[in-house]
């Protein structure tokens, strides 16, 4: 396949904003799709394996793949806290004639629909309100107060962006915003 014919789907979203949630019904429902596992750099949480929710490495390692140019976007998303999609990542899920979805953060999101205009779908995932972001945050419980206010303030500043992408979908009500995400994959799938 040509860079053109290999479609990408990019789900973006503040954190605590329902992403995940929303890629994981994706995946379920359209067996064409294949998740993208990003690399980061930070430590796994809860029950994340290394390979399969990310690419866990060092900082060291990340930098080496920097200067190799390894990766399609990368961003340092909180500060020493770097996050990336491989290009063998993208590679190995079209040699499989599946599209790669993209669970990612806004910038690198607005960057990999840069290189990909005509065969990527980028969805905006927003929560109903910033009140409400924040209590999801809070239920998670692996926010301190420093990191749950940094994630807040970069959730406002990356609410601006929003437009920047072909779909938004506020995330009031889990269910209801998977079957938008759905009609709106199957549109992108479909064409």
């Amino acid at each position: 396949m040509g860079k053109a014919n290999q479609k990408i789907i990019i789900i973006t979203a503040p954190s605590g904003a329902g992403k995940t949630s929303i890629t994981r019904y994706l995946m379920k429902t359209f067996p064409q799709l294949a998740f993208s596992v990003s690399a980061a750099t930070r430590k796994p949480r809860g029950e994340e394996k290394n390979g399969v929710d990310y690419h866990f490495m060092s900082t060291e390692a990340f930098k080496e793949k920097i200067k190799q140019d390894e990766f399609v976007e990368w961003e340092m998303v909180y500060e020493g806290k770097y996050y990336g999609t491989l290009k063998s990542e993208m590679e190995r899920i079209w040699k499989e004639n599946k599209i790669p979805v993209l669970d990612i953060d806004v910038k690198g999101a607005i960057h990999v629909q840069q290189q990909y205009p005509d065969s990527s779908l980028s969805i905006f995932i927003q929560a109903p309100s910033i009140d409400e972001l924040k209590k999801r945050l809070e239920s998670r419980g692996t926010e301190t107060a420093e990191s749950l206010a940094a994630r807040i303030n970069k959730a406002s500043y990356e609410l601006s962006f929003k437009d920047h992408f072909n779909k938004t979908i506020t995330n009031d009500e889990l269910q209801r915003a998977c079957s938008q995400a759905a009609a709106i994959v199957a549109d992108f799938i479909r064409n």
